[in-house]
């Protein structure tokens, strides 16, 4: 019998890459959660900071043709954006009963068919938590049982333009209600008109509200901050004042999550981690607003990989606030299983 060659050997020993996906975040520690803390407030690292525009749209549009994911890697990578999604609902008509539906299916966003055809029954796939408003979180609590974490949104999200006495209760009655992470936005016009040291002091309020009762993610509306050296420095002064997370948007500025701007955030989170002066602490990043295809999610999986590292993929670290994404990587992921798209109406959201 004729002996095998060498590349008849290698064909039958090679293995199909084995899939890797981001752990679920852990339930939420009532009373005990690990959060960042203030450092003290330094304007120089405030004055001087320049962003060269053209070389950041240059670098956002290199990103989108960077990476290129094979089968196996699309389903992982697809995996890991739905366990980063902060599945919401911000509607002034949401309901109880439509809380309790996104709520089911951010505990099962994937159908069993599916799953079953990919072979991740062994994957316990979730969300990486739900966002609502402060007067739906006791809902959300109750229908999700602790496994995994409810977000509010506060201080009189979107605009934040009301009290700041009314902007602190909202952290601590929407806290007290059952939420483990807090999105607040900040004033703006504070940004506009180069008021840092007022800004800092305005997130170390909402930092000490939420103390270790909630994580903070501190919004900046980058929409509405005019220029990308502006979204810099909001960044440094956020991070400066112990935000565990910086958010881009609250999905209702005239622009929302785009790549050059969220590029100058994640840059800012590097420039921290280099300096050290966060005493080892990491501050996370989360998109939102606008993000609504399966091509968008994979292009902020990439912007995370290539700037910040795949610690950073990761759901403690990295969160999509979204509403309408998990439908078409439900219809993506359909097509890598049966190789055909199935409609939109039959993935609904709530």
């Amino acid at each position: 019998m004729a002996k095998k060659t060498t590349q008849q050997k290698t064909r039958k020993t090679k293995k199909r890459p084995r899939i890797v996906v981001s752990p679920r975040p852990a339930p939420p520690k009532r009373g005990g959660i690990s959060t960042n803390s203030p450092v003290p407030f330094d304007i120089g690292l405030i004055q001087g900071l320049r962003v060269n525009r053209s070389a950041v749209e240059a670098r956002a549009v290199e990103l989108g043709t960077r990476r290129t994911f094979k089968v196996e890697a699309q389903v992982a990578a697809y995996l890991t954006a739905i366990r980063c999604i902060d599945l919401t609902t911000l509607a002034g008509d949401d309901t109880p009963g439509r809380v309790a539906r996104l709520c089911a299916k951010a505990l099962a966003p994937l159908e069993h068919e599916t799953i079953s055809s990919l072979g991740l029954e062994f994957l316990p796939i979730t969300t990486a938590a739900i966002c609502v408003y402060p007067a739906q979180v006791k809902t959300a609590v109750q229908c999700l049982g602790g496994r995994i974490p409810v977000a509010s949104v506060a201080t009189g999200f979107p605009a934040g333009q009301t009290f700041q006495k009314i902007k602190l209760a909202e952290i601590d009655l929407a806290i007290k209600a059952g939420a483990t992470e807090i999105d607040v936005v900040i004033s703006r016009e504070k940004v506009l008109t180069g008021k840092w040291k007022s800004l800092y002091d305005e997130v170390v309020t909402y930092r000490e509200v939420c103390g270790t009762r909630a994580k903070l993610k501190t919004i900046l509306g980058v929409g509405n901050l005019e220029t990308l050296t502006n979204v810099a420095a909001a960044s440094a002064v956020a991070i400066m004042a112990g935000s565990d997370t910086i958010k881009t948007s609250t999905g209702f500025e005239p622009s929302n999550a785009t790549l050059p701007g969220g590029l100058v955030m994640v840059r800012q989170i590097r420039r921290f981690m280099d300096l050290g002066v966060l005493n080892n602490r990491r501050v996370g990043f989360k998109p939102a607003g606008g993000i609504r295809t399966a091509k968008d999610s994979m292009l902020w999986l990439t912007l995370m990989l290539e700037e910040l590292g795949s610690e950073w993929t990761k759901p403690d670290l990295f969160r999509i606030g979204a509403s309408g994404l998990l439908t078409d990587i439900e219809r993506q992921l359909r097509h890598l299983a049966y190789g055909r798209y199935s409609n939109a109406q039959y993935h609904p959201m709530a």
